[in-house]
C-alpha cells in the first residue's frame, strides 16, 4: 500500500471524526490496512486504538462506501461492532461460510437476540450494535458514503486472533514509501 494512500485515508478519517464530534485521545495508535490485497478502495479499513488493556480494547474505525473488511472470525475475542455514524452492513455466518450456509443462529443486535441465517446481512443505523462471539464469521462495509465504526471487545490480538476466510489476507500491509508519513502506524518499525 502506498504511503500517500495511507496519509490520504488518515486525513479523511480525521476530517470525518472532527465533522461528527469524535475527539481522539492524545497520541492514539493508528492502523491503516488493505489486508495485503493491494486494493484499499475495495478491501480497506482505518483503525484507531483508543484503549488497549489486558482485559479489554476499544477501537474507532473509518471506512468509505465500497471498502470491505473481509470475512473473518476470532477464536478468543468477543466484540461489539457499533455503527457510530452513517450506516453499516455486517454479514454474519454461524461458522466458516462454506460450511454453515443453511444454519441459523441467535445474534444479539442492540442487546436483543435476533434469529439470523448464515450469510445474512444485518444493517446497523447510527447507534446500533451487533455482538459477535468467538467463532462467528463476519464481514462489514459502509452503506453510507462514509462510516464511523466502533469496536468494544475483550483483549485484542491482531497478530494471532484474526482468522480470514481468504488465506491470502495479511493483517498489516506492505508499505511503499512514496512520501513521508504524516504519523506513525502500529505496523511501522
Amino acid at each position: 500500500m502506498k504511503r500517500s494512500a495511507i496519509n490520504h485515508l488518515i486525513t479523511s478519517a480525521q476530517a470525518c471524526f472532527r465533522a461528527h464530534g469524535w475527539a481522539l485521545p492524545p497520541q492514539p495508535r493508528w492502523d491503516v490496512t488493505d489486508f495485503g490485497l493491494g486494493d484499499w478502495q475495495r478491501f480497506g479499513l482505518v483503525l484507531v486504538n483508543l484503549a488497549e488493556e489486558p482485559e479489554y480494547c476499544e477501537k474507532l474505525m473509518y471506512a468509505r462506501k465500497g471498502m470491505t473488511t473481509p470475512a473473518h472470525c476470532h477464536h478468543k475475542k468477543k466484540e461489539d461492532i457499533i455503527c457510530r455514524w452513517g450506516e453499516l452492513a455486517v454479514q454474519v455466518w454461524a461458522g466458516p461460510p462454506a460450511e454453515s450456509r443453511d444454519r441459523s443462529f441467535h445474534l444479539p443486535v442492540n442487546h436483543e437476540p435476533v434469529r439470523v441465517r448464515s450469510g445474512e446481512v444485518v444493517k446497523l443505523a447510527a447507534g446500533s450494535r451487533v455482538t459477535l462471539v468467538p467463532g462467528v464469521y463476519h464481514e462489514f462495509q459502509p452503506l453510507s458514503e462514509e462510516c464511523i465504526i466502533g469496536e468494544v471487545s475483550t483483549a485484542n490480538d491482531d497478530l494471532h486472533d484474526n482468522f480470514f476466510v481468504n488465506r491470502d489476507i495479511g493483517r498489516y500491509p506492505g508499505i511503499e514509501e512514496d512520501e513521508p508519513a504524516i504519523l506513525r502506524l502500529l505496523s511501522d518499525k
